[in-house]
């Protein structure tokens, strides 16, 4: 079944009855004509971008613009905050999840603020802050990144909790509720949509039934028939009272699959009926495709081959309109199946193969939306630190100006005195040196950050080929694999403390690293790791420089290749610099580059680009050359022998 659940209690109002909704809006639509006063029409702004959210995101969208740029004239920071969340509301709403991410990171920069320097109106930015780590966990959960969903949504709780808002409160329950059931931790699910149910009930929030739903779906999937139809019964009596077709529609569609489960055919079928009836209403393709589907199945199963066809095609029908691939899959396996059962073959086949064409365009689908989810969540992490990172620099630009303002007032106050003068030449001078050693440790500090941004690539990527290799090598050898792989985090977590370490330590982190990527491939190639004698104890090398550089050896130059390959990694020294080579026998860049761009998803790996600026943060803080060479090897007939990395740096010391 489809999500119904995030989508509906994300933004903490509810669906109201429309008409109602339609007053509510020309009500605060006319008061805004009438207003006089600028704070009154950017609050008025806001109240009616939040009225649109649940009709019309396109207008949400541009009243929340007009609110931000009055509020931004006339410096109305709570009202600002506001207006940022309703436009990450909006995104949310049209799936633009990474614009929606970034105004939500907006918008909590300011709640914050406002809270840090103890505004008049604490409550309401501390509601908005709620309001916006509860959107986050939404944008988060869509995304699948359950993790950090659940650590914005306990956030969003605690400060709700704090107001005494059970109202909000039981939709972020109700949210934390989705993010369990997603990972099938179902009773921890099912602890927090009664939660959330009970303060609904009590607060007379309308959503209720949608959380019975909920509710009903678990106790289904445990086979607690009893439980799960009582629970259905009390949902459909809120959306009686309330009136909610989607809900409804789903409400439909389980009690169908209840039914299905519990050998009742005619009453599933009668329920499917009621569900296409009510999707009907609304024109909710998405739905009735879900619906066909069921009942495609169902009539399948109970060998009606003919009706069976009937539904399938008309699930099809929808899922391609839709461009729903995983529908799409479904319907196209039921209709090679029953075609099957005709004695069709033909036409079997026929839908065979595109049932495989839609399993693919879902695969690659998945394969780009987790692209996607980690570029995006790289870029949430980046932007965080950025930000913070930019208030720094407003401080230390402003200290420095306040610092030149006195300069130049003293100079002119004291021109005339010779001696005064060769003083503040003096002063200068040390101010000057002064501000070159700040330049040194800033140019050392963004090294450092920049060092720390490689490890979540580097975690992420090994954590990637953990899950392959449980999958394809099996129980036994998954725990070899992350026993290494455990001595290998400690090694990185250790290094992750300083900005230099020893040659050793850095070759004892490529040693590991490649005896892991050797049990993945299943020792697909071989590789050594030589120093030069000349090379001195002490000297040190940034951590986790070379291993982009191996990382691309290994994936895009030797597993391509057919037979087994050799990787050799080189520590020497020529006069003063330090020279690393990383020499494989793979397949070469070009070719490599030709592979990529004809597959369908490709991932923009960072490393590279991190690494890159890490050598420049190297020349910025040693004053001397690092540079990065990539070349092919070719033999005397031209043909490819590998690819040649060669890393010339500057000799540096453990201090």
């Amino acid at each position: 079944m489809r999500k119904l659940l995030v989508l509906l209690l994300i933004f903490l109002s509810g669906f109201s009855n429309l008409l109602s909704q339609n007053a509510v809006t020309d009500s605060l639509l006319t008061a805004l004509e009438n207003s006089k006063n600028e704070i009154e029409k950017t609050q008025i702004l806001n109240a009616i971008s939040d009225y649109y959210k649940s009709s019309d995101p396109k207008r949400m969208k541009e009243y929340a613009q007009k609110a931000l740029q009055l509020s931004q004239k006339i410096r109305f920071k709570s009202e600002e905050g506001n207006a940022f969340l309703n436009l990450g509301i909006s995104n949310i709403i049209t799936g633009d999840y990474s614009k929606a991410l970034d105004y939500f990171s907006k918008a909590k920069l300011i709640f914050e603020n406002e809270l840090s320097i103890g505004s008049t109106e604490d409550f309401k930015n501390k509601s908005g802050l709620a309001r916006t780590f509860g959107s986050m966990g939404v944008v988060f959960s869509e995304q699948s990144n359950y993790a950090k969903a659940l650590q914005f949504h306990l956030k969003a709780v605690t400060i709700y909790e704090e107001l005494q808002d059970e109202e909000k409160l039981a939709r972020v329950f109700n949210n934390i509720g989705v993010v369990y059931r997603a990972q099938n931790e179902d009773f921890k699910a099912l602890e927090y949509f009664t939660k959330a149910q009970k303060l609904q009930e009590k607060t007379g929030d309308k959503t209720v039934g949608i959380t019975c739903t909920n509710i009903g779906n678990l106790y289904l999937k445990q086979k607690n028939f009893d439980k799960a139809e009582a629970n259905y019964a009390i949902a459909k009596l809120f959306f009686d009272k309330s009136p909610n077709p989607r809900g409804l529609g789903e409400l439909y569609n389980n009690l169908g699959v209840f039914y299905k489960e519990t050998s009742n055919p005619s009453k599933a079928f009668e329920n499917w009926n009621l569900a296409l009836q009510t999707f009907e209403t609304i024109d909710d393709k998405f739905g009735k495709s879900d619906t066909y589907l069921l009942m495609g199945q169902l009539l399948f199963d109970q060998k009606k081959y003919d009706d069976a066809l009937v539904h399938a095609k008309k699930a099809a029908e929808l899922s391609y309109e839709l461009r729903v691939f995983e529908g799409t899959a479904l319907a196209e396996s039921l209709l090679s199946s029953i075609y099957e059962k005709q004695h069709k073959p033909n036409e079997a086949f026929s839908h065979f193969k595109l049932f495989k064409a839609a399993q693919d365009s879902l695969m690659n689908h998945e394969n780009i939306r987790k692209s996607v989810q980690a570029e995006m969540n790289y870029e949430f992490e980046k932007k965080e630190a950025l930000q913070k990172k930019e208030l720094e620099k407003k401080e230390l630009v402003l200290s420095e100006k306040s610092k030149r303002q006195t300069l130049i007032t003293l100079f002119i106050a004291l021109l005339t005195l010779l001696i005064i003068g060769i003083a503040f030449l003096f002063y200068n001078r040390f101010q000057l040196k002064k501000t070159l050693t700040l330049q040194k440790e800033l140019a050392e500090y963004e090294q450092k950050a920049l060092h720390l941004q490689m490890n979540p690539h580097f975690v992420f990527n090994c954590l990637g080929s953990i899950s392959s290799f449980i999958v394809q090598n099996g129980t036994d050898s998954a725990i070899k694999y992350l026993s290494k792989f455990s001595k290998l985090m400690r090694l990185t977590l250790e290094y992750s403390k300083e900005s230099l370490i020893p040659i050793d330590k850095e070759m004892e982190s490529l040693q590991n690293y490649l005896e892991l990527e050797q049990l993945r491939f299943n020792n697909v190639f071989d590789f050594k790791i030589t120093k030069s004698s000349d090379i001195e104890d002490d000297m040190a090398i940034p951590p986790l420089l070379l291993q982009p550089f191996v990382e691309n050896a290994i994936i895009h130059g030797l597993i391509p290749k057919k037979e087994n390959g050799t990787i050799s990694i080189d520590f020497s020294l020529d006069k003063e610099n330090l020279i690393c080579t990383i020499l494989d026998d793979g397949i070469g860049f070009e070719k490599s580059k030709e592979i990529k761009e004809n597959l369908v998803a490709i991932h923009k790996s960072m490393a590279l680009d991190i690494t890159k600026k890490r050598l420049e943060m190297m020349e910025a803080s040693t004053a001397q050359k690092a540079k990065v060479e990539i070349k092919e090897i070719k033999d005397n007939e031209g043909e490819i022998q590998g690819t040649k990395v060669v890393l010339n740096l500057p000799i540096q010391y453990i201090k």
